[in-house]
C-alpha cells in the first residue's frame, strides 16, 4: 500500500522544521549576548587587553548568530496566515499582541543598541558602548519573555474569555495571561538552557585551541570561565527541571505521563522507566527497564504516592507516546553529561590540571553540540506533548490548520528545507571558520585602566593588536 501524507501532517512538519532550525540561534544568542556582557563590564573593570581580545573574537561570532536568527525567525508568523488561519483567527487576540510587544520592546532594543555595539567603540567610548552591549543582552531576555509567555499560554491557557466569534480573548487584565501556571517555570528553564548551550560551544572552542596550545591566555580564560558556568548551571537546570516537570504533572498530565512511558495507573507507587519501547497498540512499555517506585519519588516526592496511567484518559487525548518518550530521555540524558563535564572540570580544577587535562578537553570538543540537542529535544517533548491541541484543552490541532492543498505544502515545505540548509548550512560553516581561528595571543593591556592608559585607547584595546600582552602567564 502507498502511503501518501495529508496536507495537515506536511503543516506540521513545516513547522516543526522551521522552528527548530530558528531556536538554535536564539538558544545561541542570549547566552552569548550576556557573556559578551560580562567580557567587557571585566574589561571595564581590569583594565586587561584579555578580555577586550575576547569580547572582539565573540563579537564576530554574535554578529553572525544573530543575523541568522532573525532571518530564519521571519517566517515563523507567515506560517500562521498560511498555514494555521484557523489558530490565528481564533486565537490571534491574544497571541498577536504578545508577538507584538516581542517586537515593539525587546526587538528594537537589540536592534538600536546592536550598531552602537557592533561598530560604536571608538566613537561613544568604553562606558556608554558597555550601555550598549547590556541593551542588546537585555534584549535578548525580554524577547525570550515575551515568547514564552505567547508558547505557554498555549500550554496553560488562562485569563482569556471566548467572544461570540468564538475567537479567544483577554477576559480582563492581561496579567494573568503573561503570567499563566506554566511561564515562570518555562522562563527560567529555558534561559539556563541557552546560557547551558553557550557554555558548552566556548567551553569546546577553548579546548579545542588548548589541544593545539595549552599556553594560549584567550583559550585558557575562555575555557575556565564556561567549566564555571557548566558547573553552576547544570545542577540548577535539574532542579529548575523537576520543578517544571512538576508544574506540568498539575496542568498537563497526560504529557508527563507519556514522557514516563506510563499507560497504566500506579496505585501503590509508579516505576521510574528508564528504558523501553512504548507500544500504544499494546498500551505498555515493552522490554522496559525500570526502578520501583523512583517514578512516584521523583514525581511526587513520596515512593508509595499514586500516580494515574495515561489509560486514564481517552486514547485521542494521548500524545504521540514514542516520540514525546525518547525526546524527553534525550533531554535528561545530555543534562546529566552536562552536569558530569561539569564535575570533571572542577575535579580537574582543584588538582591544578584544568588546562593540562586532555581528556577533559576532548570531553568538552564533544559536548559542543551537547546543548542545541538537548534544546531542541525539550522543544520537541513540550510542542508533541501538547498533542492533539494547539491551545491545550480548547483547540484541536486538526482544527487550526487553513484550507491546505498537498501539493502546495509540499512544495513550500521542500523550499524550506533547501534553501535553510543551503544558507544556513553556509552561515554554520562560516560560523566554524571563526571559531577554528585561536583568540589572538597579544593584546593591549593598559597599566591604569581602559581610559588612561599611555596611548591606548579604549578603541585601539578592542581593534587594534598590540605586540605583547602579559595576562595568562
Amino acid at each position: 500500500m502507498t502511503w501518501y501524507p495529508d496536507a495537515i501532517g506536511l503543516a506540521r512538519a513545516q513547522f516543526a522544521f522551521t522552528v527548530s532550525f530558528h531556536f538554535i540561534f536564539p538558544a545561541f544568542s542570549i547566552g552569548l549576548a550576556s557573556f559578551l556582557m560580562v567580557l567587557e563590564g571585566l574589561w571595564l573593570k581590569t583594565g586587561s587587553g584579555l578580555y577586550a581580545n575576547l569580547y572582539r573574537y565573540w563579537l564576530k561570532i554574535f554578529a553572525v548568530v544573530f543575523g541568522m536568527g532573525v532571518v530564519s525567525g521571519l517566517v515563523m508568523s507567515y506560517q500562521f496566515g498560511t498555514n494555521w488561519s484557523v489558530f490565528a483567527t481564533r486565537a490571534g487576540p491574544i497571541i498577536g499582541p504578545l508577538m507584538a510587544y516581542e517586537v515593539l520592546t525587546a526587538f528594537f532594543l537589540e536592534a538600536g543598541f546592536l550598531g552602537v555595539m557592533l561598530f560604536g567603540i571608538s566613537k561613544v567610548g568604553p562606558r556608554l558602548h558597555f550601555f550598549a552591549t547590556c541593551m542588546v543582552a537585555l534584549g535578548t531576555l525580554i524577547s525570550a519573555t515575551w515568547i514564552l509567555a505567547a508558547n505557554s499560554w498555549m500550554q496553560t491557557p488562562a485569563g482569556y474569555a471566548v467572544n461570540a466569534s468564538g475567537q479567544f480573548v483577554p477576559a480582563g487584565s492581561w496579567w494573568p495571561i503573561i503570567f499563566n501556571p506554566s511561564f515562570p517555570y518555562r522562563l527560567v528553564h529555558t534561559v539556563i538552557a541557552a546560557y547551558l548551550t553557550t557554555a558548552l560551544v566556548v567551553g569546546a572552542v577553548g579546548a579545542w585551541h588548548l589541544l593545539q596550545d595549552a599556553t594560549n591566555p584567550g583559550a585558557r580564560r575562555m575555557f575556565s570561565m564556561a567549566m564555571w558556568m557548566v558547573a553552576v548551571a547544570a545542577p540548577i537546570q535539574i532542579l529548575a527541571g523537576d520543578a517544571h516537570g512538576l508544574n506540568t504533572l498539575a496542568h498537563q498530565p497526560a504529557k508527563v505521563l507519556a514522557m514516563e512511558g506510563d499507560y497504566r495507573p500506579s496505585p501503590g507507587g509508579a516505576p521510574l522507566i528508564l528504558f523501553g519501547l512504548p507500544s500504544n497498540v499494546e498500551a505498555r512499555v515493552r522490554y522496559e527497564v525500570s526502578i520501583p517506585h523512583a517514578g512516584s519519588l521523583i514525581l511526587r516526592h513520596d515512593p508509595t504516592a499514586p500516580l494515574p496511567g495515561l489509560t486514564d484518559y481517552a486514547r485521542d487525548l494521548w500524545p504521540p507516546v514514542p516520540i514525546v518518550f525518547w525526546s524527553f530521555r534525550i533531554m535528561v540524558g545530555l543534562g546529566l553529561a552536562m552536569l558530569g563535564l561539569g564535575v570533571c572540570s572542577l575535579v580537574a580544577r582543584t588538582r591544578g590540571r584544568l588546562y593540562d587535562s586532555r581528556s577533559l578537553h576532548r570531553a568538552a570538543v564533544l559536548m559542543a553540540p551537547a546543548g542545541f540537542a538537548a534544546v531542541l529535544a525539550g522543544w520537541v517533548t513540550t510542542e508533541v506533548g501538547r498533542q492533539p491541541y494547539t491551545v491545550y484543552g480548547l483547540l484541536a490541532t486538526a482544527e487550526s490548520h487553513s484550507p491546505l492543498a498537498v501539493s502546495a505544502v509540499a512544495a513550500s515545505l521542500l523550499a524550506f528545507v533547501l534553501v535553510y540548509f543551503s544558507v544556513f548550512g553556509a552561515g554554520a560553516w562560516y560560523l566554524l571558520r571563526l571559531m577554528s581561528s585561536p583568540p589572538g595571543r597579544h593584546e593591549p593591556e593598559p597599566p591604569h585602566g581602559p581610559q588612561h592608559a599611555a596611548g591606548i585607547t579604549p578603541a585601539a584595546a578592542l581593534d587594534v593588536p598590540a605586540v605583547h600582552d602579559g595576562v595568562g602567564r
